[in-house]
């Protein structure tokens, strides 16, 4: 007999026999929007993210976990699917996988097949119907009305003059008010996710629970208690606020998605000073709300009794970017849109590990799959992360393949590069990082001559991966 601490420290004993216990194992699984690893347990010591972190010592934490799509819809159908994007597939945030990978299983409906109760709570897939079907029930998520968004009567009154302010489609892009959690949406998962562990725990079926957390997705509005966790003084721009150095013009955006919101944020050009600090403050607060509704749905599934087989994922759809390169949102190759938070807890496996393996979101199917005793489908292309769970070396050469729109990146242990390309397949221009010299990616490297060949190892692997993934959409819509 072997055990292992989970969670709070309490003990639960584990059969270690080279197979799973007799009850196949449930599991849930808890996808946060926009979450980068910003959390204490990554060494980000000014956060406050008890919950996470706690999760992160019962189980193992991913050091090096990258996106497959700095976009969530993209993001979503690829994990979702266990299929890699490709310049014509997962591209944008509306993608499908239903639409766009069809006949493929995705990982919902892959379980629901095998026996388990599914069930999706909040954001899971980006488009509530996509892969409906695979779900033992109707997915669920709460009304996303403006007033379970603005509480602060000027917030309402920005909201009311979008229709009147070109580009304004919200109001404003940050909040704080003296509200329960509750009165948010993320509240709301939280507490149907508490309900429906306890309404699992009666059942003999095994289950698969998704819920999914909207924040810290934009706009950054969560009750008054969480922007005081952060004093306002503390709060600090970020050293690199300019484009890298010889990084192709196509590597930055504009901002876009900000631009979408009200009050203080300006159509165009940077914003000032005070509002970098109150958004960076915004989305600190609505990383710890979300860690305080995380904590509910953990405690809720402790005190079931059924923690003890419960395979638990914390994922991050994609990064963020906090003023880094002059960068809001995600939607870019750098390392600030791609690295993701990941922690896998598998009762069969030590606690308190961490792994700076890399790995990328498609790998999750097959691990879910292998770590459940399911089959593992045809189609997918990632790997299972079992091994390294194992505390083994992960399999295959290791590299991790994304993609935001027209650019392609490939990260590996020493180097970032990603290359661009206009709508007309020209070629955009590329770049280079260092992360043993450059882990911000301040400077690149790609166009000295020195660099030459290892840019061209980088861009033959990259292109090698992309054309596998055209050839894999064509296998995939064959009869």
């Amino acid at each position: 007999m072997k055990t292992f601490r989970f969670l709070f420290g309490c003990v639960w004993p584990v059969v270690v026999c080279g197979c799973l216990t007799a009850k196949p194992p449930n599991v849930l699984f808890l996808s946060v929007d926009d979450l980068r690893p910003e959390l204490a347990v990554y060494g980000a010591t000014h956060m406050h993210t008890p919950n996470m972190d706690r999760l992160a010592n019962a189980g193992t934490l991913f050091e090096r976990a990258y996106a497959m799509v700095a976009t969530c819809g993209a993001s979503r159908a690829s994990m979702l699917s266990g299929v890699r994007p490709s310049p014509s597939r997962f591209v944008t945030f509306l993608a499908s996988a239903e639409k766009e990978v069809p006949g493929v299983a995705t990982l919902n409906t892959h379980f629901k097949a095998h026996g388990y109760r599914t069930i999706s709570l909040g954001k899971i897939f980006h488009h509530a119907e996509d892969s409906a079907a695979g779900w033992s029930e109707e997915p669920w998520r709460p009304m996303l009305s403006t007033s379970k968004t603005y509480h602060q009567p000027e917030s309402l009154e920005i909201m009311a003059q979008a229709e009147d302010v070109p580009k304004q489609l919200h109001g404003p892009a940050y909040e704080a008010a003296d509200q329960p959690d509750e009165k948010y949406p993320d509240g709301e998962v939280a507490a149907k996710a508490v309900t429906a562990l306890r309404e699992l725990a009666q059942q003999d079926r095994p289950w698969f629970l998704g819920v999914g957390f909207f924040k810290p997705h934009l706009p950054f509005v969560c009750p008054q208690k969480y922007w005081n966790l952060y004093p306002r003084e503390s709060i600090r721009l970020p050293d690199n606020n300019f484009a890298p150095k010889n990084a192709p013009a196509a590597s930055i955006h504009t901002n876009a998605e900000l631009r979408q919101y009200g009050g203080e944020i300006p159509r165009q050009g940077p914003v000032s000073e005070e509002t970098a600090i109150n958004l960076i403050h915004g989305y600190y607060a609505c990383v710890s709300f979300i860690d305080a509704q995380i904590g509910k749905v953990l405690d809720a599934l402790e005190s079931t009794g059924q923690a003890g087989n419960t395979i638990i994922v914390l994922w991050g759809d994609h990064g963020w970017n906090l003023l880094e390169h002059t960068l809001w949102q995600k939607h870019t190759c750098y390392e600030t849109s791609m690295r993701i938070p990941l922690v896998i807890v598998s009762p069969e496996h030590e606690a308190g590990r961490r792994s700076d393996a890399l790995v990328e979101s498609i790998d999750l199917y097959p691990t879910l799959s292998e770590l459940a005793g399911l089959p593992l489908p045809d189609h997918l292309q990632g790997d299972s992360l079992v091994p390294v769970l194992n505390g083994e070396a992960p399999p295959g050469e290791p590299y991790a393949v994304s993609r935001m729109r027209l650019g392609d990146t490939i990260r590996t242990d020493a180097h970032r590069y990603a290359f661009y390309r206009t709508r007309n397949g020209e070629d955009a221009g590329h770049m280079l990082y260092d992360h043993r010299v450059d882990p911000d990616e301040n400077h690149s490297l790609a166009v000295y001559p020195e660099y030459a060949e290892t840019v061209a190892v980088l861009r033959d692997k990259l292109e090698a991966t992309i054309a596998e993934a055209e050839q894999a959409k064509v296998a995939a819509e064959s009869p």
